[in-house]
């Protein structure tokens, strides 16, 4: 998906790594010490992606007080959309540099096409994952057949030794795990057991979990990775923590050091969450539009090109929508600045 703000603000993001329980990363607890789990909660912004019957999502990455969860940089959640009523997705042909994107849906389809050639379906419980590195265009468009749209559109930053890396396409339908009440499906990462075959240039976390009305789990998970839980439907409980239930749009930010994250549906209707996680993400890098670059000059280059159709994007074939070159936006008139993570504290 396109970040297709008109004014895009230009964000250079670097990790800031939080515990789990609050402390400073130099903070000694005895084993026999019990600290209450520390969740942050970050809450959404609405963006409307373009026109009077816009589409709007609900965008939890990036933000002031916190611009990355591992390598996951960007997190757009929206829907339960009727495409009736705001036209659906029809991004037109837009390019992307030092990042992957991942798609997965609830509801709904999306056909993608790209400059590699591929045409594919997103589909619920499919995973797309497009990696831009040196670059890439792509364009997305709800089918004729879908009435509701609804998912998650993320965005993965590649680390420096892979910014420039060949474009590449994956797709995975992963298998349902199921336990009392609640059935989970990875697809990027390790948990419960399972693991997704799609590659990352860092390691990383990404599953969905449905619970019913009650229904609890205890994840094993890797302490050395930050995690977000991102609330799509339901009313969730991070058990221990220092926060009530997180509600929907809200994402609850878990820092590193925790090896277990126990989940409980304490509303009435199901509940389904995006688990993210990650080592923190050692670089900064900076994110305009569309582009993520290690600096103002490298960004204003990729503008450049994109607007100049050069190579670096390629071509889109088979898109027969009105735009057949989304515009980039103006850059700002002043040098892209920094906004760097805030740590949490108890």
């Amino acid at each position: 998906m396109s970040n297709v703000e008109t004014d895009p603000a230009e964000i250079e993001c670097g990790s800031r790594a939080t515990h789990a329980t609050g402390g400073d990363p130099g903070d000694d607890r005895s084993d026999g010490e019990h600290a209450r789990l520390h969740v942050e909660v970050l809450t959404a912004r609405d963006v409307p992606l373009g026109g009077p019957r816009a589409m709007t999502v609900h965008r939890t990455l990036p933000q002031r007080r916190r611009s990355l969860i591992g390598a996951w940089c960007f997190a757009d959640h929206y829907g339960p959309d009727d495409v009736s009523t705001t036209g659906g997705m029809d991004v037109a042909p837009h390019p992307h540099t030092g990042l992957q994107t991942v798609s997965w849906l609830f509801s709904g389809e999306i056909e993608h096409r790209d400059t590699i050639g591929n045409h594919a379906m997103v589909r619920p419980g499919e995973v797309n994952l497009m990696t831009a590195g040196h670059g890439i265009a792509h364009t997305e468009v709800s089918t004729p057949e879908t009435t509701e749209l609804h998912g998650v559109q993320l965005w993965v930053a590649l680390p420096a030794t892979a910014a420039d890396t060949e474009r590449a396409f994956h797709h995975h339908v992963p298998r349902v795990v199921e336990s009392p009440g609640v059935a989970t499906r990875v697809f990027l990462g390790e948990l419960v057991g399972e693991r997704s075959p799609v590659p990352t240039f860092t390691p990383l976390l990404g599953a969905e979990l449905t619970l019913d009305p009650g229904a609890d789990i205890e994840l094993a998970v890797d302490p050395s990775f930050e995690h977000g839980v991102l609330v799509d439907t339901g009313t969730v409980r991070i058990a221990d923590s220092d926060v009530d239930a997180l509600q929907r749009t809200e994402l609850g930010y878990v820092g590193v050091g925790a090896s277990t994250l126990s989940l409980r549906n304490v509303g009435d209707v199901t509940a389904r969450v995006i688990l993210l996680g990650g080592p923190p993400f050692d670089e900064e890098i900076i994110m305009w539009w569309n582009f993520v670059g290690r600096s103002h000059e490298e960004i204003v280059r990729f503008r450049t090109e994109w607007m100049d159709h050069s190579d670096r994007f390629g071509q889109v074939r088979g898109y027969t929508g009105r735009i057949q070159h989304l515009p980039a936006p103006i850059l700002p008139g002043t040098r892209l600045r920094a906004r760097q993570n805030r740590p949490g504290h108890v």
